[in-house]
């Protein structure tokens, strides 16, 4: 028998640990933004927290976006989507339909074609780069030598309304290093706002700075597994 996580209790939790760690550094908690990611969950297990007074979320994969949220914000209009998942060109319209924050911003293409749709849409959605810290081969993000040209770019070429930066730590290393490191691109280019921890190590990301914590598991309860196919 399955047995449906508490959600709204699990909220609960999680914004007690985030405003208890940014106390701790004498940090405002309300400079914290809980994005409550409910990759791969059902618009049913969203809606309760929706109902408890949530507002910030975050997906993964547009078409996951498209088919939950029209109705979602619907019913909650002041709600407000994440997309922080990779994202192809050929669905950057689609995500600028649908979604309030674009959080993997990585390559100059990508920046192309988000600063034609915010064009071509009149909707401007503020954007994190995302930084590969750990410069692992098989995950998307800017490697951080090239953040600073890239960062230029973006202002100056592109004229993109870029908030902050975006990354996420290897699973084998300490992620305060990475944590460290995104601040410090970060303050070298004027950027206010941090993307940076998830639900096993949001508490040391508040520490070093983090503006948003993009937090699933902990309050939405564990994903079912991906079954490879035959």
């Amino acid at each position: 028998m399955i047995v449906e996580p508490d959600v709204a209790s699990n909220l609960a939790a999680v914004q007690d640990r985030i405003d208890a760690a940014a106390r701790a550094v004498d940090r405002d908690p309300a400079a914290v933004t809980l994005v409550a990611v409910g990759k791969t969950k059902p618009a049913e297990a969203i809606r309760p927290v929706l109902a408890a007074g949530h507002r910030v979320f975050g997906e993964n994969r547009v078409q996951e976006a498209e088919d939950k949220w029209p109705a979602l914000k619907a019913a909650f209009p002041d709600a407000r989507l994440h997309l922080i998942g990779p994202l192809q060109t050929n669905k950057v319209r689609a995500a600028v339909a649908v979604c309030d924050v674009i959080q993997s911003l990585d390559r100059p293409k990508l920046a192309r074609h988000l600063a034609r749709a915010f064009e071509e849409s009149g909707r401007r959605l503020d954007c994190f780069v995302q930084i590969n810290t750990g410069e692992e081969p098989q995950k998307a993000g800017l490697l951080p030598d090239a953040a600073d040209a890239f960062l230029r770019d973006c202002r100056e070429v592109y004229d993109l309304p870029v908030r902050g930066l975006m990354c996420i730590p290897p699973i084998d290393e300490e992620p305060a290093l990475h944590f460290a490191l995104l601040r410090a691109i970060a303050e070298r280019n004027g950027l206010p706002e941090l993307s940076m921890g998830m639900s096993d190590d949001f508490e040391r990301a508040i520490r070093l700075g983090a503006t948003h914590v993009r937090v699933g598991t902990a309050i939405f309860g564990s994903r079912p597994p991906v079954i490879p196919r035959p």
